[in-house]
C-alpha cells in the first residue's frame, strides 16, 4: 500500500527546507450561510441537521458568528465543526450586535453567494435552494419576505408585528427602499456586493438588510420569496429595548447621507436624558437652599455620572466596559471631562447672574459639558469604538 501524497512532505532540495504538505483538493462552497448567535446552544444541532438536509447536493458552508455566548454556544459549534468541517465559528469577544456579526461573517465567506439567517429556527431554511436559484437567474439580492402575498409573521407577538410593519413603512417612505420586507433578517446576496458596501455599513443595530438596500441606493436588483415566520424554539431573542434607538438612528444616518451617525444620535439622546437629570438635580439643590454654584456643581457631577452609565449601556454597548475597566473608564471620564465640567459650572454661574433664570443657566452649562463629553469619550474612554 502506498501512502497518500496529500500527507507526504516534499523538500525543496535541502534538508533545512521547511516541509511542504500538498493538501487534497477540496470542493469550494457555492453558498455560505452566515448565522449570528447569542445563547443559541439548544438550536444548533437541529439547525445544522436541517441545513444538511435541504442543501444536499449543493456545496455549502455555514459560518456561525457568536457574540461570546455564556451558554457555551461557541464550544458546541466547535464540537459540531470537528464532525462536519462545513461548520465554522467566529467567536467575538468584547463586541456585540447583530449587524456587526453579519458583516464579519459575510466578509469571512468563501463562497460567491452569501445567505444570512437566524439560528432561532424561525426562518424557513427550505427556502435557501430557491433563493440560490434566484441568484443564478440574475438577482443581486433575494429577500425572504413575510409581508408579500403568501407570507406571514405568525411567530411575532401582536405588538412586535405592528412595530415591524410600522418600521417597514417608515423605511420605505424615508429611505425609498422598494422591498416589501426591508426589516427581514433572512436574505441572500453576492459576496462582492458585501465587499463593496461594507465600508459604508453600520456595525451597530439589527437591520443589516435595510442598511444594505439604503446604502446601495436602488442599484441592486431585488427578488422576493415569501415564507412563514416561525416561532422561536429556544435561546434568547436578539431584540431588546435598544432596538428602537438603533432603528431610528439608522434611518437618520442614511437619510442624512451619513452626516449624522447612529452613534452620535444615540449619544445625543443620552445627552438629552442627562440634561433632564441635570436640571432635576439642580432644582432639588436650589430647593435645599444651596447656593447656585454648589447646586450646579452637584448637578454637573450627577449628570456626568448618568451620561457615563447610559452611554456605556447603550451608545457604546459593543465596547461596553465591565469590571475594573468600568471603574477605570468612569474615573477617566471624570478626569478628561474635568475642564469641560469647570467650564460648565463657570458658564452656568455667569449665565445665572446675567439672567437670573436657573433653567437657562443650567442648559448653557450642560451644553458645554456635552461637547466635552462626546469628544473625550470618543477619543479616550471608548477609544476602540468608531
Amino acid at each position: 500500500m502506498t501512502s497518500s501524497p496529500s500527507l507526504a512532505p516534499t523538500h525543496a532540495g535541502t534538508e533545512s527546507a521547511a516541509p511542504v504538505f500538498l493538501a487534497a483538493p477540496a470542493v469550494p462552497p457555492d453558498m455560505t450561510v452566515v448565522i449570528p448567535t447569542f445563547n443559541e446552544r439548544g438550536n444548533l444541532e437541529p439547525l445544522v441537521a436541517r441545513l444538511a438536509r435541504v442543501l444536499d447536493g449543493l456545496a455549502w458552508e455555514a459560518i456561525f458568528v457568536d457574540d461570546n455566548s455564556p451558554d457555551g454556544t461557541a464550544d458546541a459549534l466547535r464540537s459540531i465543526g470537528r464532525r462536519d468541517p462545513r461548520i465554522r465559528c467566529i467567536r467575538r469577544v468584547g463586541r456585540r450586535g447583530l449587524a456587526g456579526a453579519c458583516i464579519e461573517g459575510m466578509l469571512a465567506a468563501q463562497a460567491p453567494v452569501v445567505a444570512v439567517m437566524d439560528a432561532d429556527l424561525q426562518h424557513d431554511e427550505s427556502l435557501l435552494p430557491r433563493m440560490f436559484e434566484a441568484m443564478g437567474a440574475g438577482a443581486d439580492v433575494v429577500v425572504a419576505t413575510r409581508y408579500a402575498p403568501g407570507g406571514d409573521a405568525e411567530g411575532f407577538s401582536a405588538w412586535r408585528g405592528r412595530g415591524s410593519r410600522l418600521a417597514t413603512l417608515l423605511a420605505q417612505r424615508v429611505l425609498h427602499v422598494t422591498s416589501s420586507d426591508p426589516m427581514s433578517g433572512f436574505f441572500m446576496l453576492r459576496r462582492e456586493t458585501v465587499e463593496e458596501l461594507a465600508p459604508k455599513l453600520s456595525t451597530q443595530g439589527f437591520k443589516i438588510l435595510l442598511d444594505i438596500l439604503a446604502t446601495a441606493k436602488g442599484r441592486l436588483k431585488v427578488t422576493e420569496l415569501t415564507y412563514s415566520f416561525g416561532v422561536r424554539q429556544s435561546g434568547d431573542s436578539k431584540l431588546d429595548n435598544k432596538v428602537l434607538m438603533d432603528f431610528l438612528g439608522l434611518i437618520v444616518a442614511k437619510a442624512t447621507g451619513g452626516l449624522v451617525s447612529l452613534r452620535f444620535l444615540s449619544f445625543a439622546t443620552v445627552g438629552a436624558a442627562g440634561l433632564v437629570v441635570h436640571l432635576a438635580a439642580l432644582r432639588i439643590g436650589l430647593g435645599l437652599a444651596l447656593s447656585f454654584l454648589v447646586a450646579q456643581a452637584i448637578a454637573t457631577m450627577t449628570a456626568m455620572t448618568f451620561n457615563y452609565l447610559l452611554n456605556n449601556l447603550l451608545t457604546y454597548r459593543d465596547r461596553r466596559l465591565t469590571g475594573f475597566a468600568f471603574l477605570r473608564g468612569l474615573l477617566a471620564f471624570y478626569a478628561i471631562c474635568g475642564l469641560g465640567a469647570a467650564a460648565n459650572v463657570g458658564a452656568a454661574d455667569w449665565a445665572f447672574y446675567q439672567t437670573n433664570q436657573w433653567w437657562l443657566a443650567g442648559i448653557a452649562g450642560a451644553f458645554i459639558g456635552a461637547v466635552w463629553n462626546y469628544a473625550m469619550s470618543r477619543a479616550l474612554v471608548w477609544k476602540d469604538a468608531a
